[in-house]
């Protein structure tokens, strides 16, 4: 029988990650709209098949019914492919950069980059307005994401524990 004996003093606590910045907050809730907004240009994609075919056939006005239809068949299945893979990679981030994961934040950056020269090349090959001006509209959701989780308020958060 041993006697206990108070251990006096406060236990060691480990420095937690500080609060979400507003910033942060803000970035994930952007992130969340692009991705319902990718989720949405998936959608109207198939409503703007029309104005697809037309863009092909004045790219190339000697394309036969059948490349036009093939053409056609692979900008959808492509555009649906990509759409599912970025819709995955902004729930990916949103989850990620909210948990304050700095290599989100380098990930989210770099995915950033690759989405502006997608859409410089997108400029050069025939496509639709529509999806044209829906891909801006990500694409400036997508520069004020990065803005925010790069200010000094959101730094704090990403420091490693």
């Amino acid at each position: 029988m041993y006697p206990t004996y108070p251990t006096g003093g406060v236990p060691n606590q480990m420095p937690g990650r500080p609060p979400r910045p507003q910033t942060v907050s803000t970035a994930v809730t952007l992130m969340w709209v692009a991705t319902g907004l990718t989720a949405l240009g998936i959608i109207l994609g198939f409503i703007a098949l029309g104005s697809l075919k037309k863009a092909i056939i004045k790219a190339d006005p000697a394309f036969t019914t059948h490349q036009i239809h093939a053409a056609e068949s692979i900008a959808i299945a492509f555009a649906v492919v990509v759409g599912l893979i970025e819709v995955g990679l902004w729930v990916w981030m949103a989850w990620a950069n909210g948990a304050g994961k700095n290599w989100a934040r380098i990930l989210s950056t770099v995915f950033f980059g690759i989405d502006t020269l997608l859409l410089l090349i997108g400029f050069a090959r025939p496509h639709a307005i529509l999806g044209s001006l829906f891909s801006i509209l990500v694409w400036l959701l997508g520069l004020a994401i990065i803005v925010l989780l790069w200010r000094k308020e959101s730094t704090a958060y990403f420091q490693p524990q």
